[in-house]
């Protein structure tokens, strides 16, 4: 008869920031969301940290709009969650990145 090790309920899992699309063809638009690295793009996530729509809104406005929760943002990177490259130039627009450095020297 085998025995098997029973793990702990709390796993580590590496978290990473990223960009789920979601949209319609031609279309795009991305939720940045912390997810476990090893589940797939458009895959289960476990939160929404912001939007992002490379194309805007509409036709009316053309620019790229970008809304991020910094404070969830600043969280999730607290506790070490990864940023992609892409991910990582939108927080720095948002400001997130700089709220994290200065969180961090701080504390």
């Amino acid at each position: 008869m085998r025995r098997y090790r029973h793990y702990a309920e709390e796993h580590i899992v590496a978290v990473k920031l990223r960009l789920v699309r979601i949209g319609k063809k031609k279309q795009p638009t991305y939720r940045l969301v912390a997810a476990d690295s090893r589940s797939p793009r458009n895959g289960r996530f476990i939160e929404i940290v912001g939007t992002y729509a490379p194309r805007g809104k509409s036709l009316a406005e053309p620019d790229a709009v970008v809304q991020i929760d910094n404070a969830k943002a600043v969280k999730w990177l607290s506790q070490g969650a990864q940023p992609t490259e892409r991910v990582a130039k939108l927080l720095q627009q948002s400001g997130a990145l700089e709220e994290f450095a200065t969180a961090k020297a701080a504390g």
